[in-house]
């Protein structure tokens, strides 16, 4: 492993979790940008996400490319509640997707955007975001609750069209949020 990759690594990281945290202010869970995925600096993580890191892609990707599979994410997954595989339910015959809670939600959508801010940079736009879950990221083989879907679609497609200064406010995601719980029968 070179010296180099882990820097970078440890730059992208950072990156990353500085737009979460900014974001996160601007959608009034300031807390949540802080603590934002603390376990990518654990071992389990860390170490094994440097080796595949090229800068371009998720080391996770490049592994799953690679090996077929990432011990990474199974690790980064079950201890990151924004994530959406956090929020399936797996019994013996059914996989059922729970309606994520509005501070992890909401997170998750500060996490898409910016992850698409640490990787492409100056190219990056407001475009990004929808266009990434429109075509990776939504129709994925994790099952989801379908107003938490529904939720992440309408605030996406509203920063496409408005930006994010006029979307991640706290007053207009608990706005669509409420609306989802009303529409799901969700107790809030």
């Amino acid at each position: 492993m070179k010296l180099k990759n882990v820097l970078k690594h440890f730059h992208l990281v950072n990156k990353h979790r500085f737009y979460v945290f900014m974001l996160s202010c601007m959608a009034g869970i300031p807390f949540r940008g802080l603590i934002h995925d603390l376990s990518k600096y654990s071992y389990d993580e860390f170490w094994i996400s440097c080796k595949y890191f090229d800068g371009k892609r998720s080391p996770i990707k490049i592994a799953r490319d690679r090996l077929g599979y990432s011990t990474v994410w199974c690790h980064h997954k079950g201890r990151n509640k924004h994530h959406f595989e956090y929020w399936e339910d797996v019994s013996r015959d059914k996989r059922i997707g729970v309606f994520v809670p509005y501070k992890y939600i909401v997170e998750s959508i500060c996490d898409k955007v910016a992850a698409g801010m640490a990787y492409k940079g100056k190219d990056w736009n407001q475009h990004e975001p929808l266009g990434y879950w429109n075509n990776i990221d939504r129709d994925n083989i994790v099952v989801k609750h379908p107003g938490s879907v529904e939720f992440v679609d309408i605030v996406l497609k509203k920063i496409d069209t408005d930006g994010l200064k006029k979307v991640l406010r706290r007053k207009y995601l608990k706005k669509v949020y409420n609306e989802m719980c009303i529409k799901y029968n969700i107790g809030r």
